[in-house]
């Protein structure tokens, strides 16, 4: 893998056509002319001149830096690579070519040609499965692998390259963007470059060491040939990207990543002094980042997926891809929060939920918070975690929320659930006659969230996705809660954060908050208080089917119904009516999972892991049977809660409990029993209209059926 590897031809500069315009899409103007830019591109073909022209800067770094510290930032930090780790942990990336293993190699030629190959199918087998895990999985791949050949600058996928006896003169691989023009490749579509190098793994393990400067400099000198490259194409959006690339270094077990970032408009175009101009812009205007040197390759020759150095490497990868497709369908973030819903099914896998009886004497989940250490197991099993600092507000403060451009004040009036995190009861400064339901997030400095982080952003960040969501689409119930205001905690004393996603360190510093109206009280605390009798039970099964049946019309479902999660509304309205809240575990589409409860999830979602069309229908008939003095069982594992379902069905226990209460409501348990689990959708029409009927017949009411 020495041969020519730094070498590429005088004419390498036809990979890119000629630009159009002088003025680039940034709308920056350019100080040297395309055919000047592409002149010294056809110059710029030997690493090493490049690399002795950076031997000062190199030797400068070391003398700068301790011998312990790395000479370059790191384009990653570990927050970045968890956070990442989290969101892939369920794909499957599957390399079928296995890396092979120098030692057991009966010659260097087969062993660098297998090399090759196999670098290929991972670099495939991580596009692939990053594609159709954040973008589309029924588009088809918009990249390909190939490499290149330093003395035609052609791109060939390595079987080929071998089969034709080139393999001598393959100098990297590339992962590249799909043109129909130009099938045989260009280097201006170049995504992300991977150097084959058999010394990389020298540096791993030794203090964080990074790649020394021979190894270094030739990374800098092909991430500088894809930036001159990008510059000169014809594409908006090649254009667009050509201030920053990634270049992987790798060998048979190790990797690592260099990131260079920069304005080419600063380089000065010199086609006499071509490695001397370059040198300078690396020098003073480019920003290089390097990774530590991990392993990425067991001695198998698999990937280690999850390990660092594979993090870093696919890490390059989706930004890179990112660069050429857009943001991606569905965020880092987004795909990190369903870790929580992994642990929680994990936890009830291994029977380690405990039941609390909370005030309504109804049992629920017992959320814990989870350490990433090792920590002493009590006899009791709970996990002893000291609880990191959460804003706690008291009757009667005022909390400042910063919404937009505009600073908001909300009096704390009461707390409306006493839950972990809480739900708070506020009346604006400004509009002291209303009052609104206030949800108060975790801090974003939290580096590894609690079970309660988890929820509260469940419960603020995401219930906001969700409610917005809603308003794009024009949904309209009164039975929906409406969002009055999202912002962020406006704490006491100085604020000096970065930027307006930071944080200056205080632990209230860019809190998120959510302000929803109406108000209410909750079911649970109405049949603490003696308060839900039949009448409440056929409002509120009317209610709640209408929100659902207004949600459902969206592609939306709740999926986290239960007697905390329904608010009665009784303020200026003739007739008390019902509000579903906590929309924060609402199902969007097909990948999200809904919250697992023993008592109030659908048989479907314990048994399958998510919601089928009556799935929510069903919840509402457990909280109706339960509200109604139905028995509860003591349920502490998933195959004791299906057990119970299987047997209150077939022997009628929910059906005659709720018949007790209204026929009607036996009616609706029958029907949604019929349907469960099958791909038929609600008809919640004709049920409402039942309802509807029964309510004011035998009660000589009227409902209101605005919604």
């Amino acid at each position: 893998m020495e041969s020519q590897r730094g070498q590429t031809p005088d004419h390498g500069s036809d990979v890119s056509g000629p630009k159009q315009s002088s003025v680039s899409s940034h709308g920056r103007q350019r100080n040297s002319s395309s055919s000047t830019c592409k002149d010294f591109l056809r110059k710029f073909v030997d690493n090493e001149l490049l690399t002795s022209s950076l031997d000062d800067w190199f030797s400068g770094h070391s003398e700068d830096c301790d011998f312990k510290k790395p000479l370059f930032d790191v384009p990653f930090d570990l927050s970045e690579l968890q956070n990442f780790d989290y969101a892939i942990e369920g794909v499957t990336f599957q390399q079928l070519v296995r890396m092979p293993n120098a030692l057991h190699a009966s010659t260097s030629d087969i062993f660098e040609a297998n090399a090759h190959i196999a670098l290929e199918d991972f670099l495939h087998a991580a596009i692939k499965g990053l594609w159709e895990t954040f973008w589309d999985p029924d588009e088809s791949l918009p990249f390909s692998v190939a490499c290149i050949h330093s003395t035609s600058s052609k791109f060939y996928p390595a079987e080929k390259a071998i089969n034709s006896g080139k393999l001598d003169g393959v100098c990297a691989t590339a992962v590249l963007l799909k043109n129909l023009k130009h099938s045989q490749g260009r280097w201006d579509h170049i995504v992300v470059l991977a150097l084959l190098r058999p010394d990389i793994g020298m540096f791993s393990g030794q203090n964080d060491q990074q790649p020394y400067h021979a190894v270094l400099g030739e990374a800098l000198f092909f991430a500088m040939r894809v930036l001159l490259s990008r510059s000169l194409s014809r594409s908006s959006t090649v254009l667009h990207n050509s201030d920053c690339v990634y270049v992987l270094l790798v060998d048979s077990q190790f990797g690592g990543v260099v990131n260079v970032q920069g304005d080419l408009n600063k380089l000065d175009f010199d086609l006499n002094n071509v490695y001397g101009c370059s040198a300078d812009w690396i020098k003073k205007h480019a920003q290089v980042t390097v990774s530590s040197i991990d392993r990425v390759w067991n001695k198998l020759g698999n990937a280690n997926w999850g390990d660092i150095g594979t993090l870093q490497v696919l890490l390059a990868i989706f930004h890179s891809m990112i660069q050429f497709c857009g943001a991606p369908k569905y965020s880092l973030d987004e795909l990190a929060t369903e870790h929580s819903s992994r642990l929680q099914s994990r936890r009830s896998e291994r029977h380690l939920v405990s039941r609390q009886v909370n005030g309504n004497g109804l049992f629920r989940f017992q959320q814990q918070s989870h350490s990433p250490e090792i920590v002493e197991m009590q006899e009791e099993g709970a996990v002893n975690v000291k609880p990191k600092e959460i804003l706690k507000l008291e009757n009667g403060s005022v909390v400042l929320m910063e919404d937009a451009d505009l600073k908001k004040g909300f009096q704390i009036n009461d707390i409306l659930t006493d839950n972990e995190p809480p739900i708070y009861r506020a009346t604006p400064v400004e509009e002291p006659t209303k009052t609104h339901l206030l949800y108060v997030g975790s801090s974003p400095s939290h580096l590894e969230p609690t079970w309660e982080d988890m929820n509260s952003w469940y419960q603020v960040q995401r219930q906001t996705k969700v409610l917005t969501l809603m308003q794009q689409r024009g949904i309209s119930s009164r039975h929906i809660p409406q969002m009055v205001a999202s912002g962020r905690v406006v704490h006491p004393g100085p604020c000096n954060k970065p930027n307006s996603s930071g944080s200056c360190g205080h632990p209230w510093c860019s809190t998120p908050i959510l302000v929803t109206s109406p108000a209410g009280e909750t079911i649970s605390n109405m049949i603490r208080n003696g308060l839900f009798g039949i009448d409440e039970a056929l409002r509120c099964c009317h209610d709640c089917l209408s929100a659902l049946a207004a949600a459902s019309s969206a592609g939306i479902c709740h999926g986290d119904i239960r007697p905390e999660n329904v608010i009665c509304v009784s303020n200026s309205s003739r007739h008390p009516y019902f509000v579903i809240i906590g929309w924060g575990h609402a199902i969007l589409e097909d990948r999200d999972r809904p919250l697992m409860d023993l008592f109030f999830s659908s048989t479907f979602a314990l048994q399958e892991g998510k919601l089928c069309a009556a799935s929510d229908a069903e919840s509402l008939i457990y909280l109706l049977y339960f509200c109604c003095g139905g028995v509860c069982p003591e349920l502490d594992s998933v195959e004791g809660a299906l057990q119970w379902r299987e047997t209150s069905w077939s022997r009628r226990v929910i059906q005659q409990k709720l018949g007790d209460a209204s026929a009607v409501l036996k009616a609706f348990a029958d029907y949604v029993d019929s349907i469960c689990g099958t791909p038929y959708p609600m008809d919640y029409e004709i049920w409402l209209r039942r309802l509807q009927r029964t309510i004011r017949k035998d009660h000589d009411k009227e409902i209101d059926t605005s919604s």
